[in-house]
């Protein structure tokens, strides 16, 4: 496990329930931490080098749970021990940081999965089987909302260093449940996009606002809604609307809701209150897709296949964010330019 932060627990709570798993090795960047973190699950040796933790000979796949700008430096180190690997969302900062990770896990021959919470929901999930059996006949629009008052960590306020806003950090959620939905043998062909900073200008020169609309090449669309200004509590929620019918998936609702006047504890991420009328979500790494996704990228290297979200899944949300960074720019459609020679 390469990090100790908020993703990281995530992560850990996700593997705790998959046969055979055993994290072996924990990094981060200070001793302190590494410890905290190790101790705290049990992992019997802590690092604070990447380069140190990949060479270790017990250890088969690293999952990257660190900041945006060093998922690069942690797939070079990896691959470089010719690790399997995964990685946390987004893949890169840009589309020419994951192309050059799809480049590197594919000469180091090794298995690559893109950690894509929102397709590994079993909300979500569902939602795609029922597409698949015809349920609502064709998907014609896709609208999607993620929302929440800001994010835990300081690293995503620094636009230059995460690379990006809200649209990076949550539209990247979208997109590709976008691609789930549709199908990916779908291509986006262009995007129009709108971003702003609302609320927090002390905070962040990145949009803690955004929408996005994509197009299909059919001229189909999708529509997403990213805020780091909603209060109230995380806010996951996908409508597919079909010929014969429509989905709605609300991830962060739950069937439990109280009225307390002295703190409980942890209820849910990113939740603004923690007295009054609180909503809390039992069991939430299953809820979000943190289970599903370990256990999926688990038995995908057990068995010595390829995951179903994969590198160049990852590469395709970059190149669909960087024509909406432009877009932002230019106040144009701007086309999503995908190297054929990356994607395969």
């Amino acid at each position: 496990m390469l990090g100790s932060g908020f993703v990281a627990d995530f992560y850990m709570d996700g593997l705790r329930d998959v046969p055979g798993a055993q994290v072996v090795a924990n990094y981060s960047r200070s001793d302190e931490r590494a410890k905290e973190f190790g101790g705290r699950y049990g992992v019997p040796r802590r690092y604070t080098s990447i380069e140190d933790l990949c060479a270790d000979h017990e250890v088969q796949l690293v999952v990257i749970a660190l900041p945006n700008h060093l998922h690069l430096p942690a797939v070079r180190a990896a691959t470089a021990q010719r690790k399997a690997i995964v990685c946390t969302k987004p893949l890169g900062r840009s589309s020419r940081e994951s192309a050059e990770m799809v480049n590197l896990v594919r000469k180091a021959g090794v298995m690559h999965g893109y950690a894509e919470t929102e397709v590994f929901s079993p909300d979500v999930m569902r939602a795609r089987s029922m597409i698949a059996s015809g349920a609502i006949g064709d998907v014609l629009t896709v609208r999607a909302r993620e929302a929440h008052s800001g994010p835990h960590a300081p690293h995503f306020w620094d636009a230059e260093t995460a690379g990006g806003g809200a649209l990076l950090d949550m539209g990247c959620h979208t997109i590709e449940a976008a691609r789930y939905f549709f199908g990916k043998e779908n291509r986006i062909k262009d995007v129009f996009a709108w971003g702003a900073t609302l609320v927090h200008k002390e905070k962040t020169k990145g949009e803690d606002n955004a929408v996005l609309l994509l197009r299909l090449e059919d001229g189909r669309t999708s529509l997403t809604e990213a805020s780091w200004t909603a209060k109230g509590g995380m806010e996951l929620r996908n409508e597919v609307y079909g010929t014969m019918g429509r989905i709605v998936t609300d991830t962060s609702s739950t069937r439990i809701r109280a009225f307390i006047q002295e703190p409980a504890g942890y209820l849910m991420e990113k939740a603004d209150a923690d007295v009054g009328w609180v909503f809390p979500i039992p069991d939430e790494a299953r809820v979000y897709g943190y289970q599903e996704e370990m256990r999926h990228f688990v038995e995908c290297f057990v068995d010595g296949k390829q995951p179903r979200e994969d590198f160049v899944d990852g590469y395709i949300v970059n190149c669909v964010l960087d024509a909406a960074y432009k877009s932002m720019q230019s106040g144009h459609w701007e086309p999503v330019q995908v190297d054929s020679g990356v994607t395969g």
